[in-house]
């Protein structure tokens, strides 16, 4: 098994990378209200989930990639946020006063407006790297990253990949600022194609590309998605309409056309790719046929293939976090990020997570394993059974897990740790 692949894939899911990337604007004009965005990253796969209403939240619409963090996001009320990548590092700023969860995706159940979620800031440090546009119905917004706050003073903001707190000097550059802060300055009125092709205008194409592009009417709650830079094919989401449906999860592609240029950008990431097709195989022929036919491609030496059981580690991996978001209304899977949320003892009774339990205990028969990669799979198998309802054999493998230090991973090595502490 190539645990060089795994270990890229584990931090890639715990780090944010400093990337050139994204494109969020908001503007207020003449009684109309909009939001818009370019999300850049280098892989594609993106997700679209909706959370209805519940006790104590409001309902909402996600955007985000794999790992289920919401990139991208409106709730019932028109409030908006979405992040471009920066090098501002938090700690420098000291932050003593952490959320300890997903900060936005609180503020998007909680909040209607932009006052609301700077009244629920007020209480926490902001300790992301990221920074954030937040916007509502009403016209508001606000720039936000752990040293700036910058309150909208006219018709629009934009936020790209330079600190916001360098605009009044103009000690920046950033070429899709300029192209889009021309465009923005001549507006008489605000409408879908006028966005469509600021949009357009600051797209990016290559190994950093433009994976989708939002166009967000706060007051109407309307959102008009493109896929990978095809202007010509939108997506119109009705978000009250699509709420009423209930919880719900898709790969982002599958709303529309065949595109031989998403296609082959998808397949650039070879592992991500053959994941992502063996989870199409899943919605598509049935979760246990599906597993049962690379359980015995595993097991046949004359056709065996050398990277098969890395993949299917990696899909027991996004099984476990696409049943959390639905048990959770949308939120993304705390315990692999280690937030103190996700050490609460759950019960999620879902195929899913079953079939995860299934691939662990398959890979943890399979010879040659390196022993820090057993011993994550082995923390993996005590997760699943512990909110399967199995206490004793989550213990077992959390102490498996928790043996050695210098034998296992530090994340999972202090999971596991935190959970026997629990149990």
């Amino acid at each position: 098994m190539k645990k060089i692949l795994l270990f890229a894939l584990i931090l890639s899911c715990i780090l944010s990378q400093n990337i050139d990337a994204c494109t969020v604007i908001s503007y207020a004009l003449k009684g109309e209200v909009y939001a818009a965005a370019n999300e850049d990253d280098y892989m594609g796969f993106a997700r679209v989930w909706f959370n209805p209403k519940t006790t104590g939240r409001y309902g909402s619409v996600c955007f985000g990639l794999p790992d289920l963090q919401a990139q991208a996001a409106m709730n019932e009320h028109g409030l908006f946020y979405d992040f471009t990548a920066q090098n501002i590092d938090p700690a420098q700023f000291r932050p003593k006063n952490v959320y300890q969860g997903d900060l936005f995706f609180e503020i998007l159940g909680k909040c209607k407006t932009v006052p609301e979620a700077m009244i629920f800031l007020e209480k926490y440090d902001y300790a992301i790297s990221a920074q954030v546009l937040i916007a509502d119905a009403l016209g508001n917004s606000v720039i936000i990253n752990a040293g700036t706050k910058l309150t909208k003073s006219g018709a629009y903001q934009i936020n790209t990949n330079f600190d916001i707190s360098k605009l009044k000097t103009k000690n920046y550059v950033c070429r899709r600022y300029d192209i889009s802060d021309e465009a923005l300055k001549k507006a008489h009125t605000l409408n879908v194609p006028f966005f469509r092709d600021i949009l357009s205008q600051t797209r990016q194409e290559g190994k950093l590309s433009t994976i989708y592009s939002n166009i967000y009417d706060l007051k109407r709650k309307i959102i008009t998605v493109y896929n990978f830079h095809d202007f010509e094919h939108p997506w119109v989401i009705d978000l009250k309409k699509e709420l009423n449906k209930g919880y719900k999860l898709e790969k982002l592609s599958n709303r529309f056309p065949a595109s031989f240029a998403y296609e082959q950008f998808s397949m650039s990431d070879k592992a991500m790719y053959r994941k992502e097709m063996i989870l199409d195989e899943i919605y598509t022929k049935g979760l246990q046929p599906t597993l049962n036919h690379y359980f015995d491609l595993g097991k046949n030496n004359a056709k065996k293939d050398s990277t098969i059981n890395s993949i299917l580690l990696e899909v027991g991996i996004q099984l476990i976090k696409e049943s959390y978001n639905q048990h959770a209304q949308g939120a993304l899977w705390e315990y692999w990020f280690e937030m103190p949320g996700g050490f609460k003892i759950e019960s999620i009774n879902d195929k899913r997570v079953h079939a995860a339990g299934e691939i662990f205990d398959y890979l943890k028969t399979e010879k040659g394993i390196d022993v820090k990669l057993k011993n994550f799979i082995s923390e993996l198998s005590a997760y699943t059974n512990l909110v399967q309802g199995d206490r004793n054999k989550a213990k077992e493998y959390y102490h498996i897990a928790a043996g050695n230090s210098a034998d296992t991973w530090p994340i999972s090595f202090n999971r596991s740790k935190k959970m026997l502490a629990i149990l």
